[in-house]
């Protein structure tokens, strides 16, 4: 008759579950950092959405599409492109605008104009020194957008 180890089997059970849960859940320093996070939070990407905002709203040449709105309306574009950065990149951000077909249809964007406006983005995530990395990866986002917005 072979007697078991309980208290041998009761270690050997700990130690497997302690690797199960070491491996669904590493500890924080080790897990990836989503893009928002990099981008430094809801603060830092509403800043950059605002000081870009103001720059279209200022361009000439895109004055067909940004020129005369008021105070309000340019507020809720700001607030709209903040949420939208956040949830596309890993925020916890809801964004409650329309799609982008349906905000852009009508406006005959065309490859000039977003090229301008993504100008405009570059220049603004200079401005914050944002990383090369991080750069890339949001406008490798936004450049995913092309194809809802130019020509509708």
């Amino acid at each position: 008759m072979r007697f078991i180890n309980v208290r041998g089997c009761i270690v050997m059970c700990m130690a497997t579950m302690i690797s199960v849960l070491a491996i669904a859940y590493p500890v924080q320093g080790e897990m990836k950092k989503s893009l928002y996070e990099r981008l430094g939070g809801y603060d830092a990407v509403s800043a950059v959405v605002g000081e870009f905002a103001d720059r279209l709203f200022a361009d000439e040449k895109l004055g067909p599409f940004f020129g005369g709105w008021s105070a309000e309306k340019q507020a809720r574009f700001k607030q709209l492109n903040t949420l939208l950065v956040c949830s596309a990149t890993g925020g916890p951000c809801t964004y409650v605008g329309r799609t982008m077909p349906a905000s852009h249809q009508g406006m005959r964007v065309g490859d000039v104009q977003f090229d301008q406006v993504a100008g405009h983005l570059v220049t603004t995530l200079d401005k914050f020194k944002v990383p090369k990395t991080e750069k890339s990866e949001l406008l490798e986002i936004i450049g995913g957008l092309r194809p809802e917005i130019v020509g509708k």
